[in-house]
């Protein structure tokens, strides 16, 4: 599996022994744990998961490179489409970033913001990862007025008090520690990370009944069983996880946008052993048990189960669509537009920017964007305009 994978450093090896080391003791003391809970630890473990350590992980000199990487562009033009929601909202209108990354998109967002007169009161920014905070903490101190970045803050948790405002998530929900199942004789099994020796290793355990009655769920809304020896990935925690972060948002718009297919793409017949991909320095791989901790782990979205968890918070469904027609519907186009006056060479940048992120052999397709609101008028007009919802 590591063939053609570049070799990891002193270092680095010995942070994936560490973190290696902390999940056979707790296999060791509590028996085989669920393949969710390894990629919990294997991400968010304090101090030594992927997203808690040090390391470089967004940009050319990480393992990927997500959309408010390529340039302001995206961020831009989400700022744009939730500008009118924010205007409506009025003062006391809060904007709520789930993941911050390298705090490339808020950077971007909060100075698009404030060019459209609709700053939110506060730019809340939920990071679970300590050190991802402060990243995100320096740079917008470093590079935004004195008066953008006071309105920046960050937090531990969803909101426990009323709001109103906007939520966005770019890549999170792909992020989400992903339960594995697997069809064995018509039964459903789940995906456990066992010991063998010092080793670890895969292997299935009959799953209990929530993670067998969301996938007899799945097959009821596929009107077929899966086959023998069919294996992939579901959240039947998805529709509690959206519940928590969006229970107190009181008139708003919540916007996700990630990878992923409608239901009946994902879990088509030909995706036997799911979605899951591991990412280590611009490379794909689907070991995930391979250097635990120096590479990302992230299965796709079924946007049809987003969708029934969004309405079932009590939400109204705004609408589903690809990347590319959101984003040119809600501002792109009008930005490459006002880049004509630049230098020939930063203008060639943007447009090659604005591909990416919207041609359907690029991110354009790969990426869906799907919205819920309550309380507000005419959300996001752009994704209305290219709803998609019959495909959900």
């Amino acid at each position: 599996m590591s063939a053609g994978l570049p070799e990891p450093g002193a270092d680095e090896r010995a942070h994936s022994d560490e973190l290696t080391a902390l999940i056979r003791n707790e296999i060791t003391a509590q028996g085989a744990i669920p393949f969710a809970r390894y990629m919990e630890l294997v991400l968010y473990a304090p101090g030594l998961g992927y997203y808690s350590a040090g390391r470089t992980k967004f940009g050319a000199a990480g393992d990927f490179v997500t959309a408010p990487e390529l340039g302001a562009l995206f961020a831009r033009t989400i700022a744009r489409a939730l500008a009118p929601t924010l205007r409506e909202l009025g003062a006391e209108a809060d904007f709520v970033e789930l993941g911050g990354g390298s705090g490339a998109f808020a950077l971007a967002c909060l100075r698009e913001l404030a060019a459209q007169d609709a700053l939110p009161r506060r730019y809340r920014i939920l990071e679970p990862s300590a050190d991802l905070r402060e990243r995100q903490r320096e740079r917008l101190a470093a590079e935004l007025p004195a008066d953008l970045a006071a309105r920046a803050e960050w937090i531990a948790r969803p909101p426990e008090t009323p709001w109103r405002g906007v939520l966005f998530a770019n890549e999170v929900v792909d992020a989400l520690p992903t339960t594995r199942f697997h069809i064995r004789d018509g039964e459903v099994f789940e995906e456990y990370i066992a010991l063998d020796g010092e080793a670890l290793v895969r292997t299935d355990r009959p799953a209990d009944a929530l993670v067998s009655s969301a996938v007899r769920h799945v097959e009821r809304a596929l009107d077929a069983p899966f086959a023998d020896g069919y294996r992939s990935e579901i959240l039947p925690q998805l529709p509690y996880w959206i519940q928590a972060v969006t229970a107190t948002l009181e008139a708003g718009v919540a916007l996700f946008v990630d990878y992923g297919y409608p239901r009946r793409e994902y879990y088509l017949p030909e995706r036997r052993d799911g979605t899951l991909v591991c990412h280590y320095r611009h490379r794909a791989h689907a070991d995930p048990l391979h250097w635990p901790g120096l590479a990302d782990l992230t299965a796709f979205v079924d946007f049809t189960a987003l969708a029934e968890a969004g309405v079932g918070a009590g939400f109204d469904f705004v609408g589903y669509a690809p990347q590319g027609q959101f984003l040119l519907a809600s501002g792109l186009t009008g930005l490459l537009e006002e880049a004509q006056d630049m230098d020939e060479a930063a203008r060639l940048r943007l447009v090659a920017e604005a591909k990416r992120l919207t041609l359907p052999g690029d991110m354009g397709e790969r990426f869906q964007a799907i919205a819920f609101a309550r309380g507000v008028d005419d959300a996001l007009p752009g994704l209305a305009a290219f709803d998609l919802s019959r495909r959900l």
